[in-house]
């Protein structure tokens, strides 16, 4: 005779599929994916539209980041810093979107505009999620074109801009938007720019919308959370296979002044914990080489993110099991008003190789050799007045790509935008139709990977040449030290800067600005990657 089945007590518990869940990853990246190709397609600016120096993601209604387009580490691990200034600062109502870059407020360095939109589902008086996206504005200001140039202080470097509303109910804040303009070297190239950035949000927020309503409100949020725990448990996962240890590592930077800044990292794992202690970096310097705290836990965000199985989704759980100390006024914990500039590219390039130091003790033979170590960062403007041309003023900035570090698995890949960037190089035919500029040649740097078992990547050599006198700026490290080896392997070459004009040839410095005169080149030597091993 057959039993009856006995009635249930309570709520049932709810039963995690894996499937399904990995559908929702998909589901997240794909619309974050959606927007960077809205963003790029839709802007103006070369940077953006052909470089790519943009990043989307997508986050809940407690401002936790729940999925993430492939785009730039830096911006995507210090976006949810912005995204919590924004959401603590501004009351947002349905239609609204907040502009903010202020580095001291979860922004990173003022190129780097951040927009986020809330999303109201129908019946909601709180928002349920929010879209943001970063993108790297080629000109916000400053005392230089391209607002990257090495600075005293924050306000020599452009426009600082709290979260605000440039969007309100769903029209632009024209009286914002002229405020913003007025600051700006190539006003309409920033608007056409920033109107893509307020695009770009509402197709996300759409895609949001359109997923509640096939799946409803409860579901993507269930989905959401288990998305994050579900990350937050590969992460201890991670940290329970490395040994219980404290470890060390430093690393340093090289100041325009020609002294050494060193960032400090102790590291102490324990069980299924990690504290990343940073407090004995040394003091923020007179220049624009200090990071902010949202760098830092961006730089140690995506070294987790490298360490942790190849689909694991990338949102707010990684961090979870994590402390991170820092101190006020050093490089990597930046305060008012330090430049902040170079903290974004550069520090940020180190504070990853610093870690990398670190975690290579616990992990051993997972972490490879230092990489390049420098986005060596070009930018140049014009026109310098009236009487040097009847060309539109310009502001142009790029990235050039270095050598990656080797490691056991292997020697490390030739001319690769390495770690905390991942940008695309802008086509030549595109700088040059753009620009009074020409490529003269574009190629490897050969032999400049560290010698070892197996060889660290090679860096770029750039000879570019001005047709029209411009104001030109590169802010670059390892140029005096090269990126470290490991195992016993060699460092690879440090970058060089150098000009010609009038059959001379000059090294300049890794920090420099000034004018160039029609018929100088500009000549970039980025750094090899160090090599693994003993060759």
């Amino acid at each position: 005779m057959a039993r009856r089945a006995k009635k249930s007590s309570g709520k049932r518990k709810r039963v995690l599929d894996p499937v399904r869940l990995d559908v929702f990853n998909h589901l997240f990246a794909a619309a974050a994916e959606e927007m960077g190709a809205v963003l790029l397609r839709s802007s103006l600016s070369p940077n953006i539209r052909e470089r790519r120096d943009f990043s989307c993601a997508l986050f809940d209604g407690e401002g936790r980041m729940i999925g993430q387009a492939a785009h730039l580490p830096i911006h995507l691990g210090s976006t949810p810093m912005s995204v919590r200034a924004a959401i603590d600062t501004i009351d947002m109502e349905p239609g609204d979107a907040v502009c903010l870059n202020d580095p001291y407020a979860g922004g990173t360095h003022l190129p780097d505009i951040t927009l986020v939109s809330p999303v109201f589902l129908e019946g909601s008086t709180r928002a349920d999620f929010y879209c943001a996206n970063r993108a790297h504005h080629a000109d916000v200001g400053g005392s230089e074109p391209g607002s990257m140039a090495a600075v005293g202080d924050v306000h020599g470097e452009g426009l600082r801009i709290p979260p605000v509303r440039l969007v309100r109910a769903g029209e632009v804040d024209r009286e914002m938007l002229s405020l913003f303009l007025a600051n700006m070297r190539v006003p309409h190239e920033r608007q056409g720019d920033l109107l893509a950035q307020w695009s770009t949000n509402r197709i996300g927020a759409k895609r949001l919308v359109d997923l509640a309503t096939e799946y409803g409100l409860d579901e993507l949020r269930t989905r959401a959370g288990e998305l994050m725990d579900w990350t937050e448990r590969l992460t201890r996962e991670l940290l329970r296979s490395l040994p219980d240890r404290t470890v060390r590592f430093e690393d340093q930077l090289e100041t325009p002044a020609g002294d050494a800044v060193w960032i400090r990292v102790t590291l102490a794992k324990n069980g299924e914990r990690l504290l990343c202690d940073f407090r004995e970096t040394d003091a923020a310097p007179e220049s624009s080489l200090n990071a902010t705290r949202a760098v830092a836990l961006s730089a140690i965000f995506y070294v987790l993110r490298t360490l942790l199985p190849e689909f694991t989704p990338t949102n707010d759980g990684i961090l979870r099991p994590v402390e991170v100390l820092t101190r006020k006024g050093t490089v990597c914990d930046a305060t008012y008003p330090s430049g902040v500039a170079a903290g974004n590219v550069e520090t940020s390039q180190r504070l990853v190789d610093t870690l990398l130091g670190a975690f290579a003790e616990l992990c051993g033979e997972r972490i490879p050799a230092a990489s390049a170590g420098t986005m060596s960062n070009l930018t140049f403007g014009g026109p310098l007045g009236a009487s040097s041309s009847t060309r539109e003023p310009y502001a142009y900035y790029e990235t050039s790509p270095g050598g990656a570090g080797a490691s056991l698995q292997g020697p490390g890949a030739h001319v690769v935008q390495t770690h905390m960037t991942n940008t695309r190089n802008t086509p030549v035919e595109e700088l040059e139709l753009s620009y009074p500029v020409r490529l003269l040649s574009l190629e490897a740097r050969r032999n400049s990977g560290g010698k070892g078992q197996h060889r660290g990547g090679d860096g770029l050599t750039k000879r570019l040449v001005f047709l029209e006198p411009a104001h030109a700026s590169f802010v670059g490290q390892r140029q005096r030290k090269g990126p470290w080896g490991l195992a016993g392997g060699a460092p690879g070459r440090p970058g060089v800067l150098s000009r010609e004009r009038a059959g001379k040839r000059e090294t300049l410095p890794g920090n420099w600005s000034g004018r160039v005169e029609a018929g100088t080149l500009l000549r970039v030597d980025t750094p090899g990657g160090g090599g693994y091993g003993r060759g």
